[in-house]
């Protein structure tokens, strides 16, 4: 069942649960993720980002549009830092049913103007639109662009800037960062921010940046508010591991051979995911 983000975090919302976003870029990532959400009978949003889209071209899309319509589970197609215009117009123009335009780098009064912008043309077609205030942290060079320094959403901002663009959903800054978090760096959340912030605006919060924190804080964040959780790192770590562990066996050529082990690893962290945003069983509420 193929959905926009702002009717499928609606009933997030509602439920107090956090709809997992995974950023795919490989069409057997694609199967085991749907595999792993309709097992779980969670909704699912797919992600990807604009350097992925590069990769596997504008047209796996179509087959993802197949998919989630085939599917008993609820599915949106989203874009994940659309960077411009331009980048947010070919995905429309492609079939995702929402996309997120990031000017979290912009001065505050320009990335008002670009989500203004965005939202005229993407809800003219009937497709929801996320944007970012503050800024995610950044880890490694293979992660999405995030910040050298995190500069956290202030809660005041996030009032003025809901009401000035009319965007779908808010990603906020509360202190996590893409990638893979190095060893010794502790990763902590403002969950009294979280607190304040979703006190103060009603449409569906995100959190970007949820590879490789703490569950307990994750979980958290999920009971205080947070309805989407973007996982990107997490389970592209545990496909590849497992591709090179398998690849130790040198006389392995097939895909049909070798990627079946990795979805299984893949699905793991996925459905570990799921259960942690109180995902899990939420399908029928669609």
């Amino acid at each position: 069942m193929l959905m926009n983000m702002k009717d499928l975090l609606a009933v997030a919302n509602k439920n107090f649960f956090a709809v997992p976003a995974f950023n795919i870029s490989d069409y057997s990532m694609l199967n085991g993720i749907f595999e792993a959400s309709e097992e779980k009978q969670s909704p699912l949003i797919i992600a990807i980002h604009p350097d992925e889209l590069r990769f596997t071209g504008v047209e796996i899309v179509k087959a993802m549009t197949e998919k989630a319509n085939k599917s008993a589970v609820p599915v949106c197609i989203h874009l994940d830092h659309g960077a411009n215009f331009e980048q947010v117009l070919v995905a429309i123009q492609s079939g995702f049913t929402s996309v997120m335009i990031d000017g979290s780098h912009l001065p505050f009064e320009e990335n008002i103007e670009i989500c203004r912008k965005v939202v005229e043309a993407a809800h003219a077609v009937n497709v929801s639109v996320e944007s970012e205030l503050g800024t995610i942290g950044s880890t490694d060079s293979q992660a999405e662009a995030g910040a050298d320094q995190i500069i956290y959403t202030r809660p005041e901002d996030a009032v003025k800037f809901v009401a000035a663009t009319g965007i779908d959903t808010l990603a906020i800054a509360i202190g996590t960062s893409h990638g893979i978090y190095p060893k010794g760096m502790k990763p902590e959340l403002k969950l009294d921010l979280l607190k304040e912030i979703k006190s103060k605006v009603s449409i569906p919060l995100v959190l970007h940046g949820g590879s490789n924190n703490h569950d307990s804080e994750i979980g958290e964040s999920v009971k205080l508010g947070i309805n989407k959780i973007n996982i990107s790192s997490d389970i592209k770590a545990a496909y590849f591991n497992k591709m090179r562990e398998v690849l130790t066996d040198q006389s392995l050529r097939e895909p049909n051979v070798i990627e079946p082990f990795c979805i299984v690893a893949m699905k793991a962290v996925a459905c570990h995911k799921i259960e942690l945003f109180n995902a899990d069983g939420k399908a029928p509420l669609y």
